[in-house]
């Protein structure tokens, strides 16, 4: 069984609530996984980053940050794919590098990495900072349509979601 593999498995055990059997699939891979995250070949790296959300392994997102600096984009966009992921239960997994996906949303050179980061915002705690900077990139014309619809509607659903004074 390759890493991508064991990493679908890991989705699908997650998704069935056996966290017995996730954990175990946790521990035999978590050598290969960590030796993937670090390989010279960016297709291992991405594989590696985007199977961290699958094994929804929270503890390694020290690591998953490291993904987020990665020079590849496709190693970027896994590490924010699998960012998503983890902070759907947990909205600590965003806000712990929310400044991290503010850059990658303003200033990535890769459309996707962007939109991807957008995506991200949407788990974590409704900010300010988050709501203002996402309104401004639906503002700008010069952003990729997507880029702008996706900030637009993320805009209005953080604004819905912040508590009143």
């Amino acid at each position: 069984m390759s890493l991508q593999e064991a990493a679908a498995r890991a989705d699908a055990l997650a998704q069935e609530g056996a966290e017995r059997e996730l954990a175990d699939l946790r521990t035999s891979w978590g050598d290969e996984l960590e030796a993937a995250a670090r390989s010279q070949d960016f297709r291992e790296r991405a594989v590696a980053f985007r199977a961290l959300g699958q094994f929804r392994w929270r503890a390694k997102e020290e690591l998953l940050r490291r993904g987020l600096d990665d020079d590849s984009p496709a190693v970027r966009g896994s590490a924010l794919l699998s960012l998503e992921l983890l902070s759907r239960e947990h909205p600590s997994s965003v806000n712990s590098v929310r400044s991290k996906l503010h850059s990658l949303a303003t200033s990535d050179g890769n459309e996707a990495v962007r939109r991807l980061a957008v995506l991200s915002l949407k788990n974590g705690s409704p900010q300010r900072d988050t709501i203002v900077l996402l309104e401004g990139l639906a503002d700008n014309d010069d952003a990729d349509a997507q880029l702008r619809k996706a900030a637009a509607g993320l805009a209005q659903r953080l604004s819905r979601k912040k508590p009143r004074r």
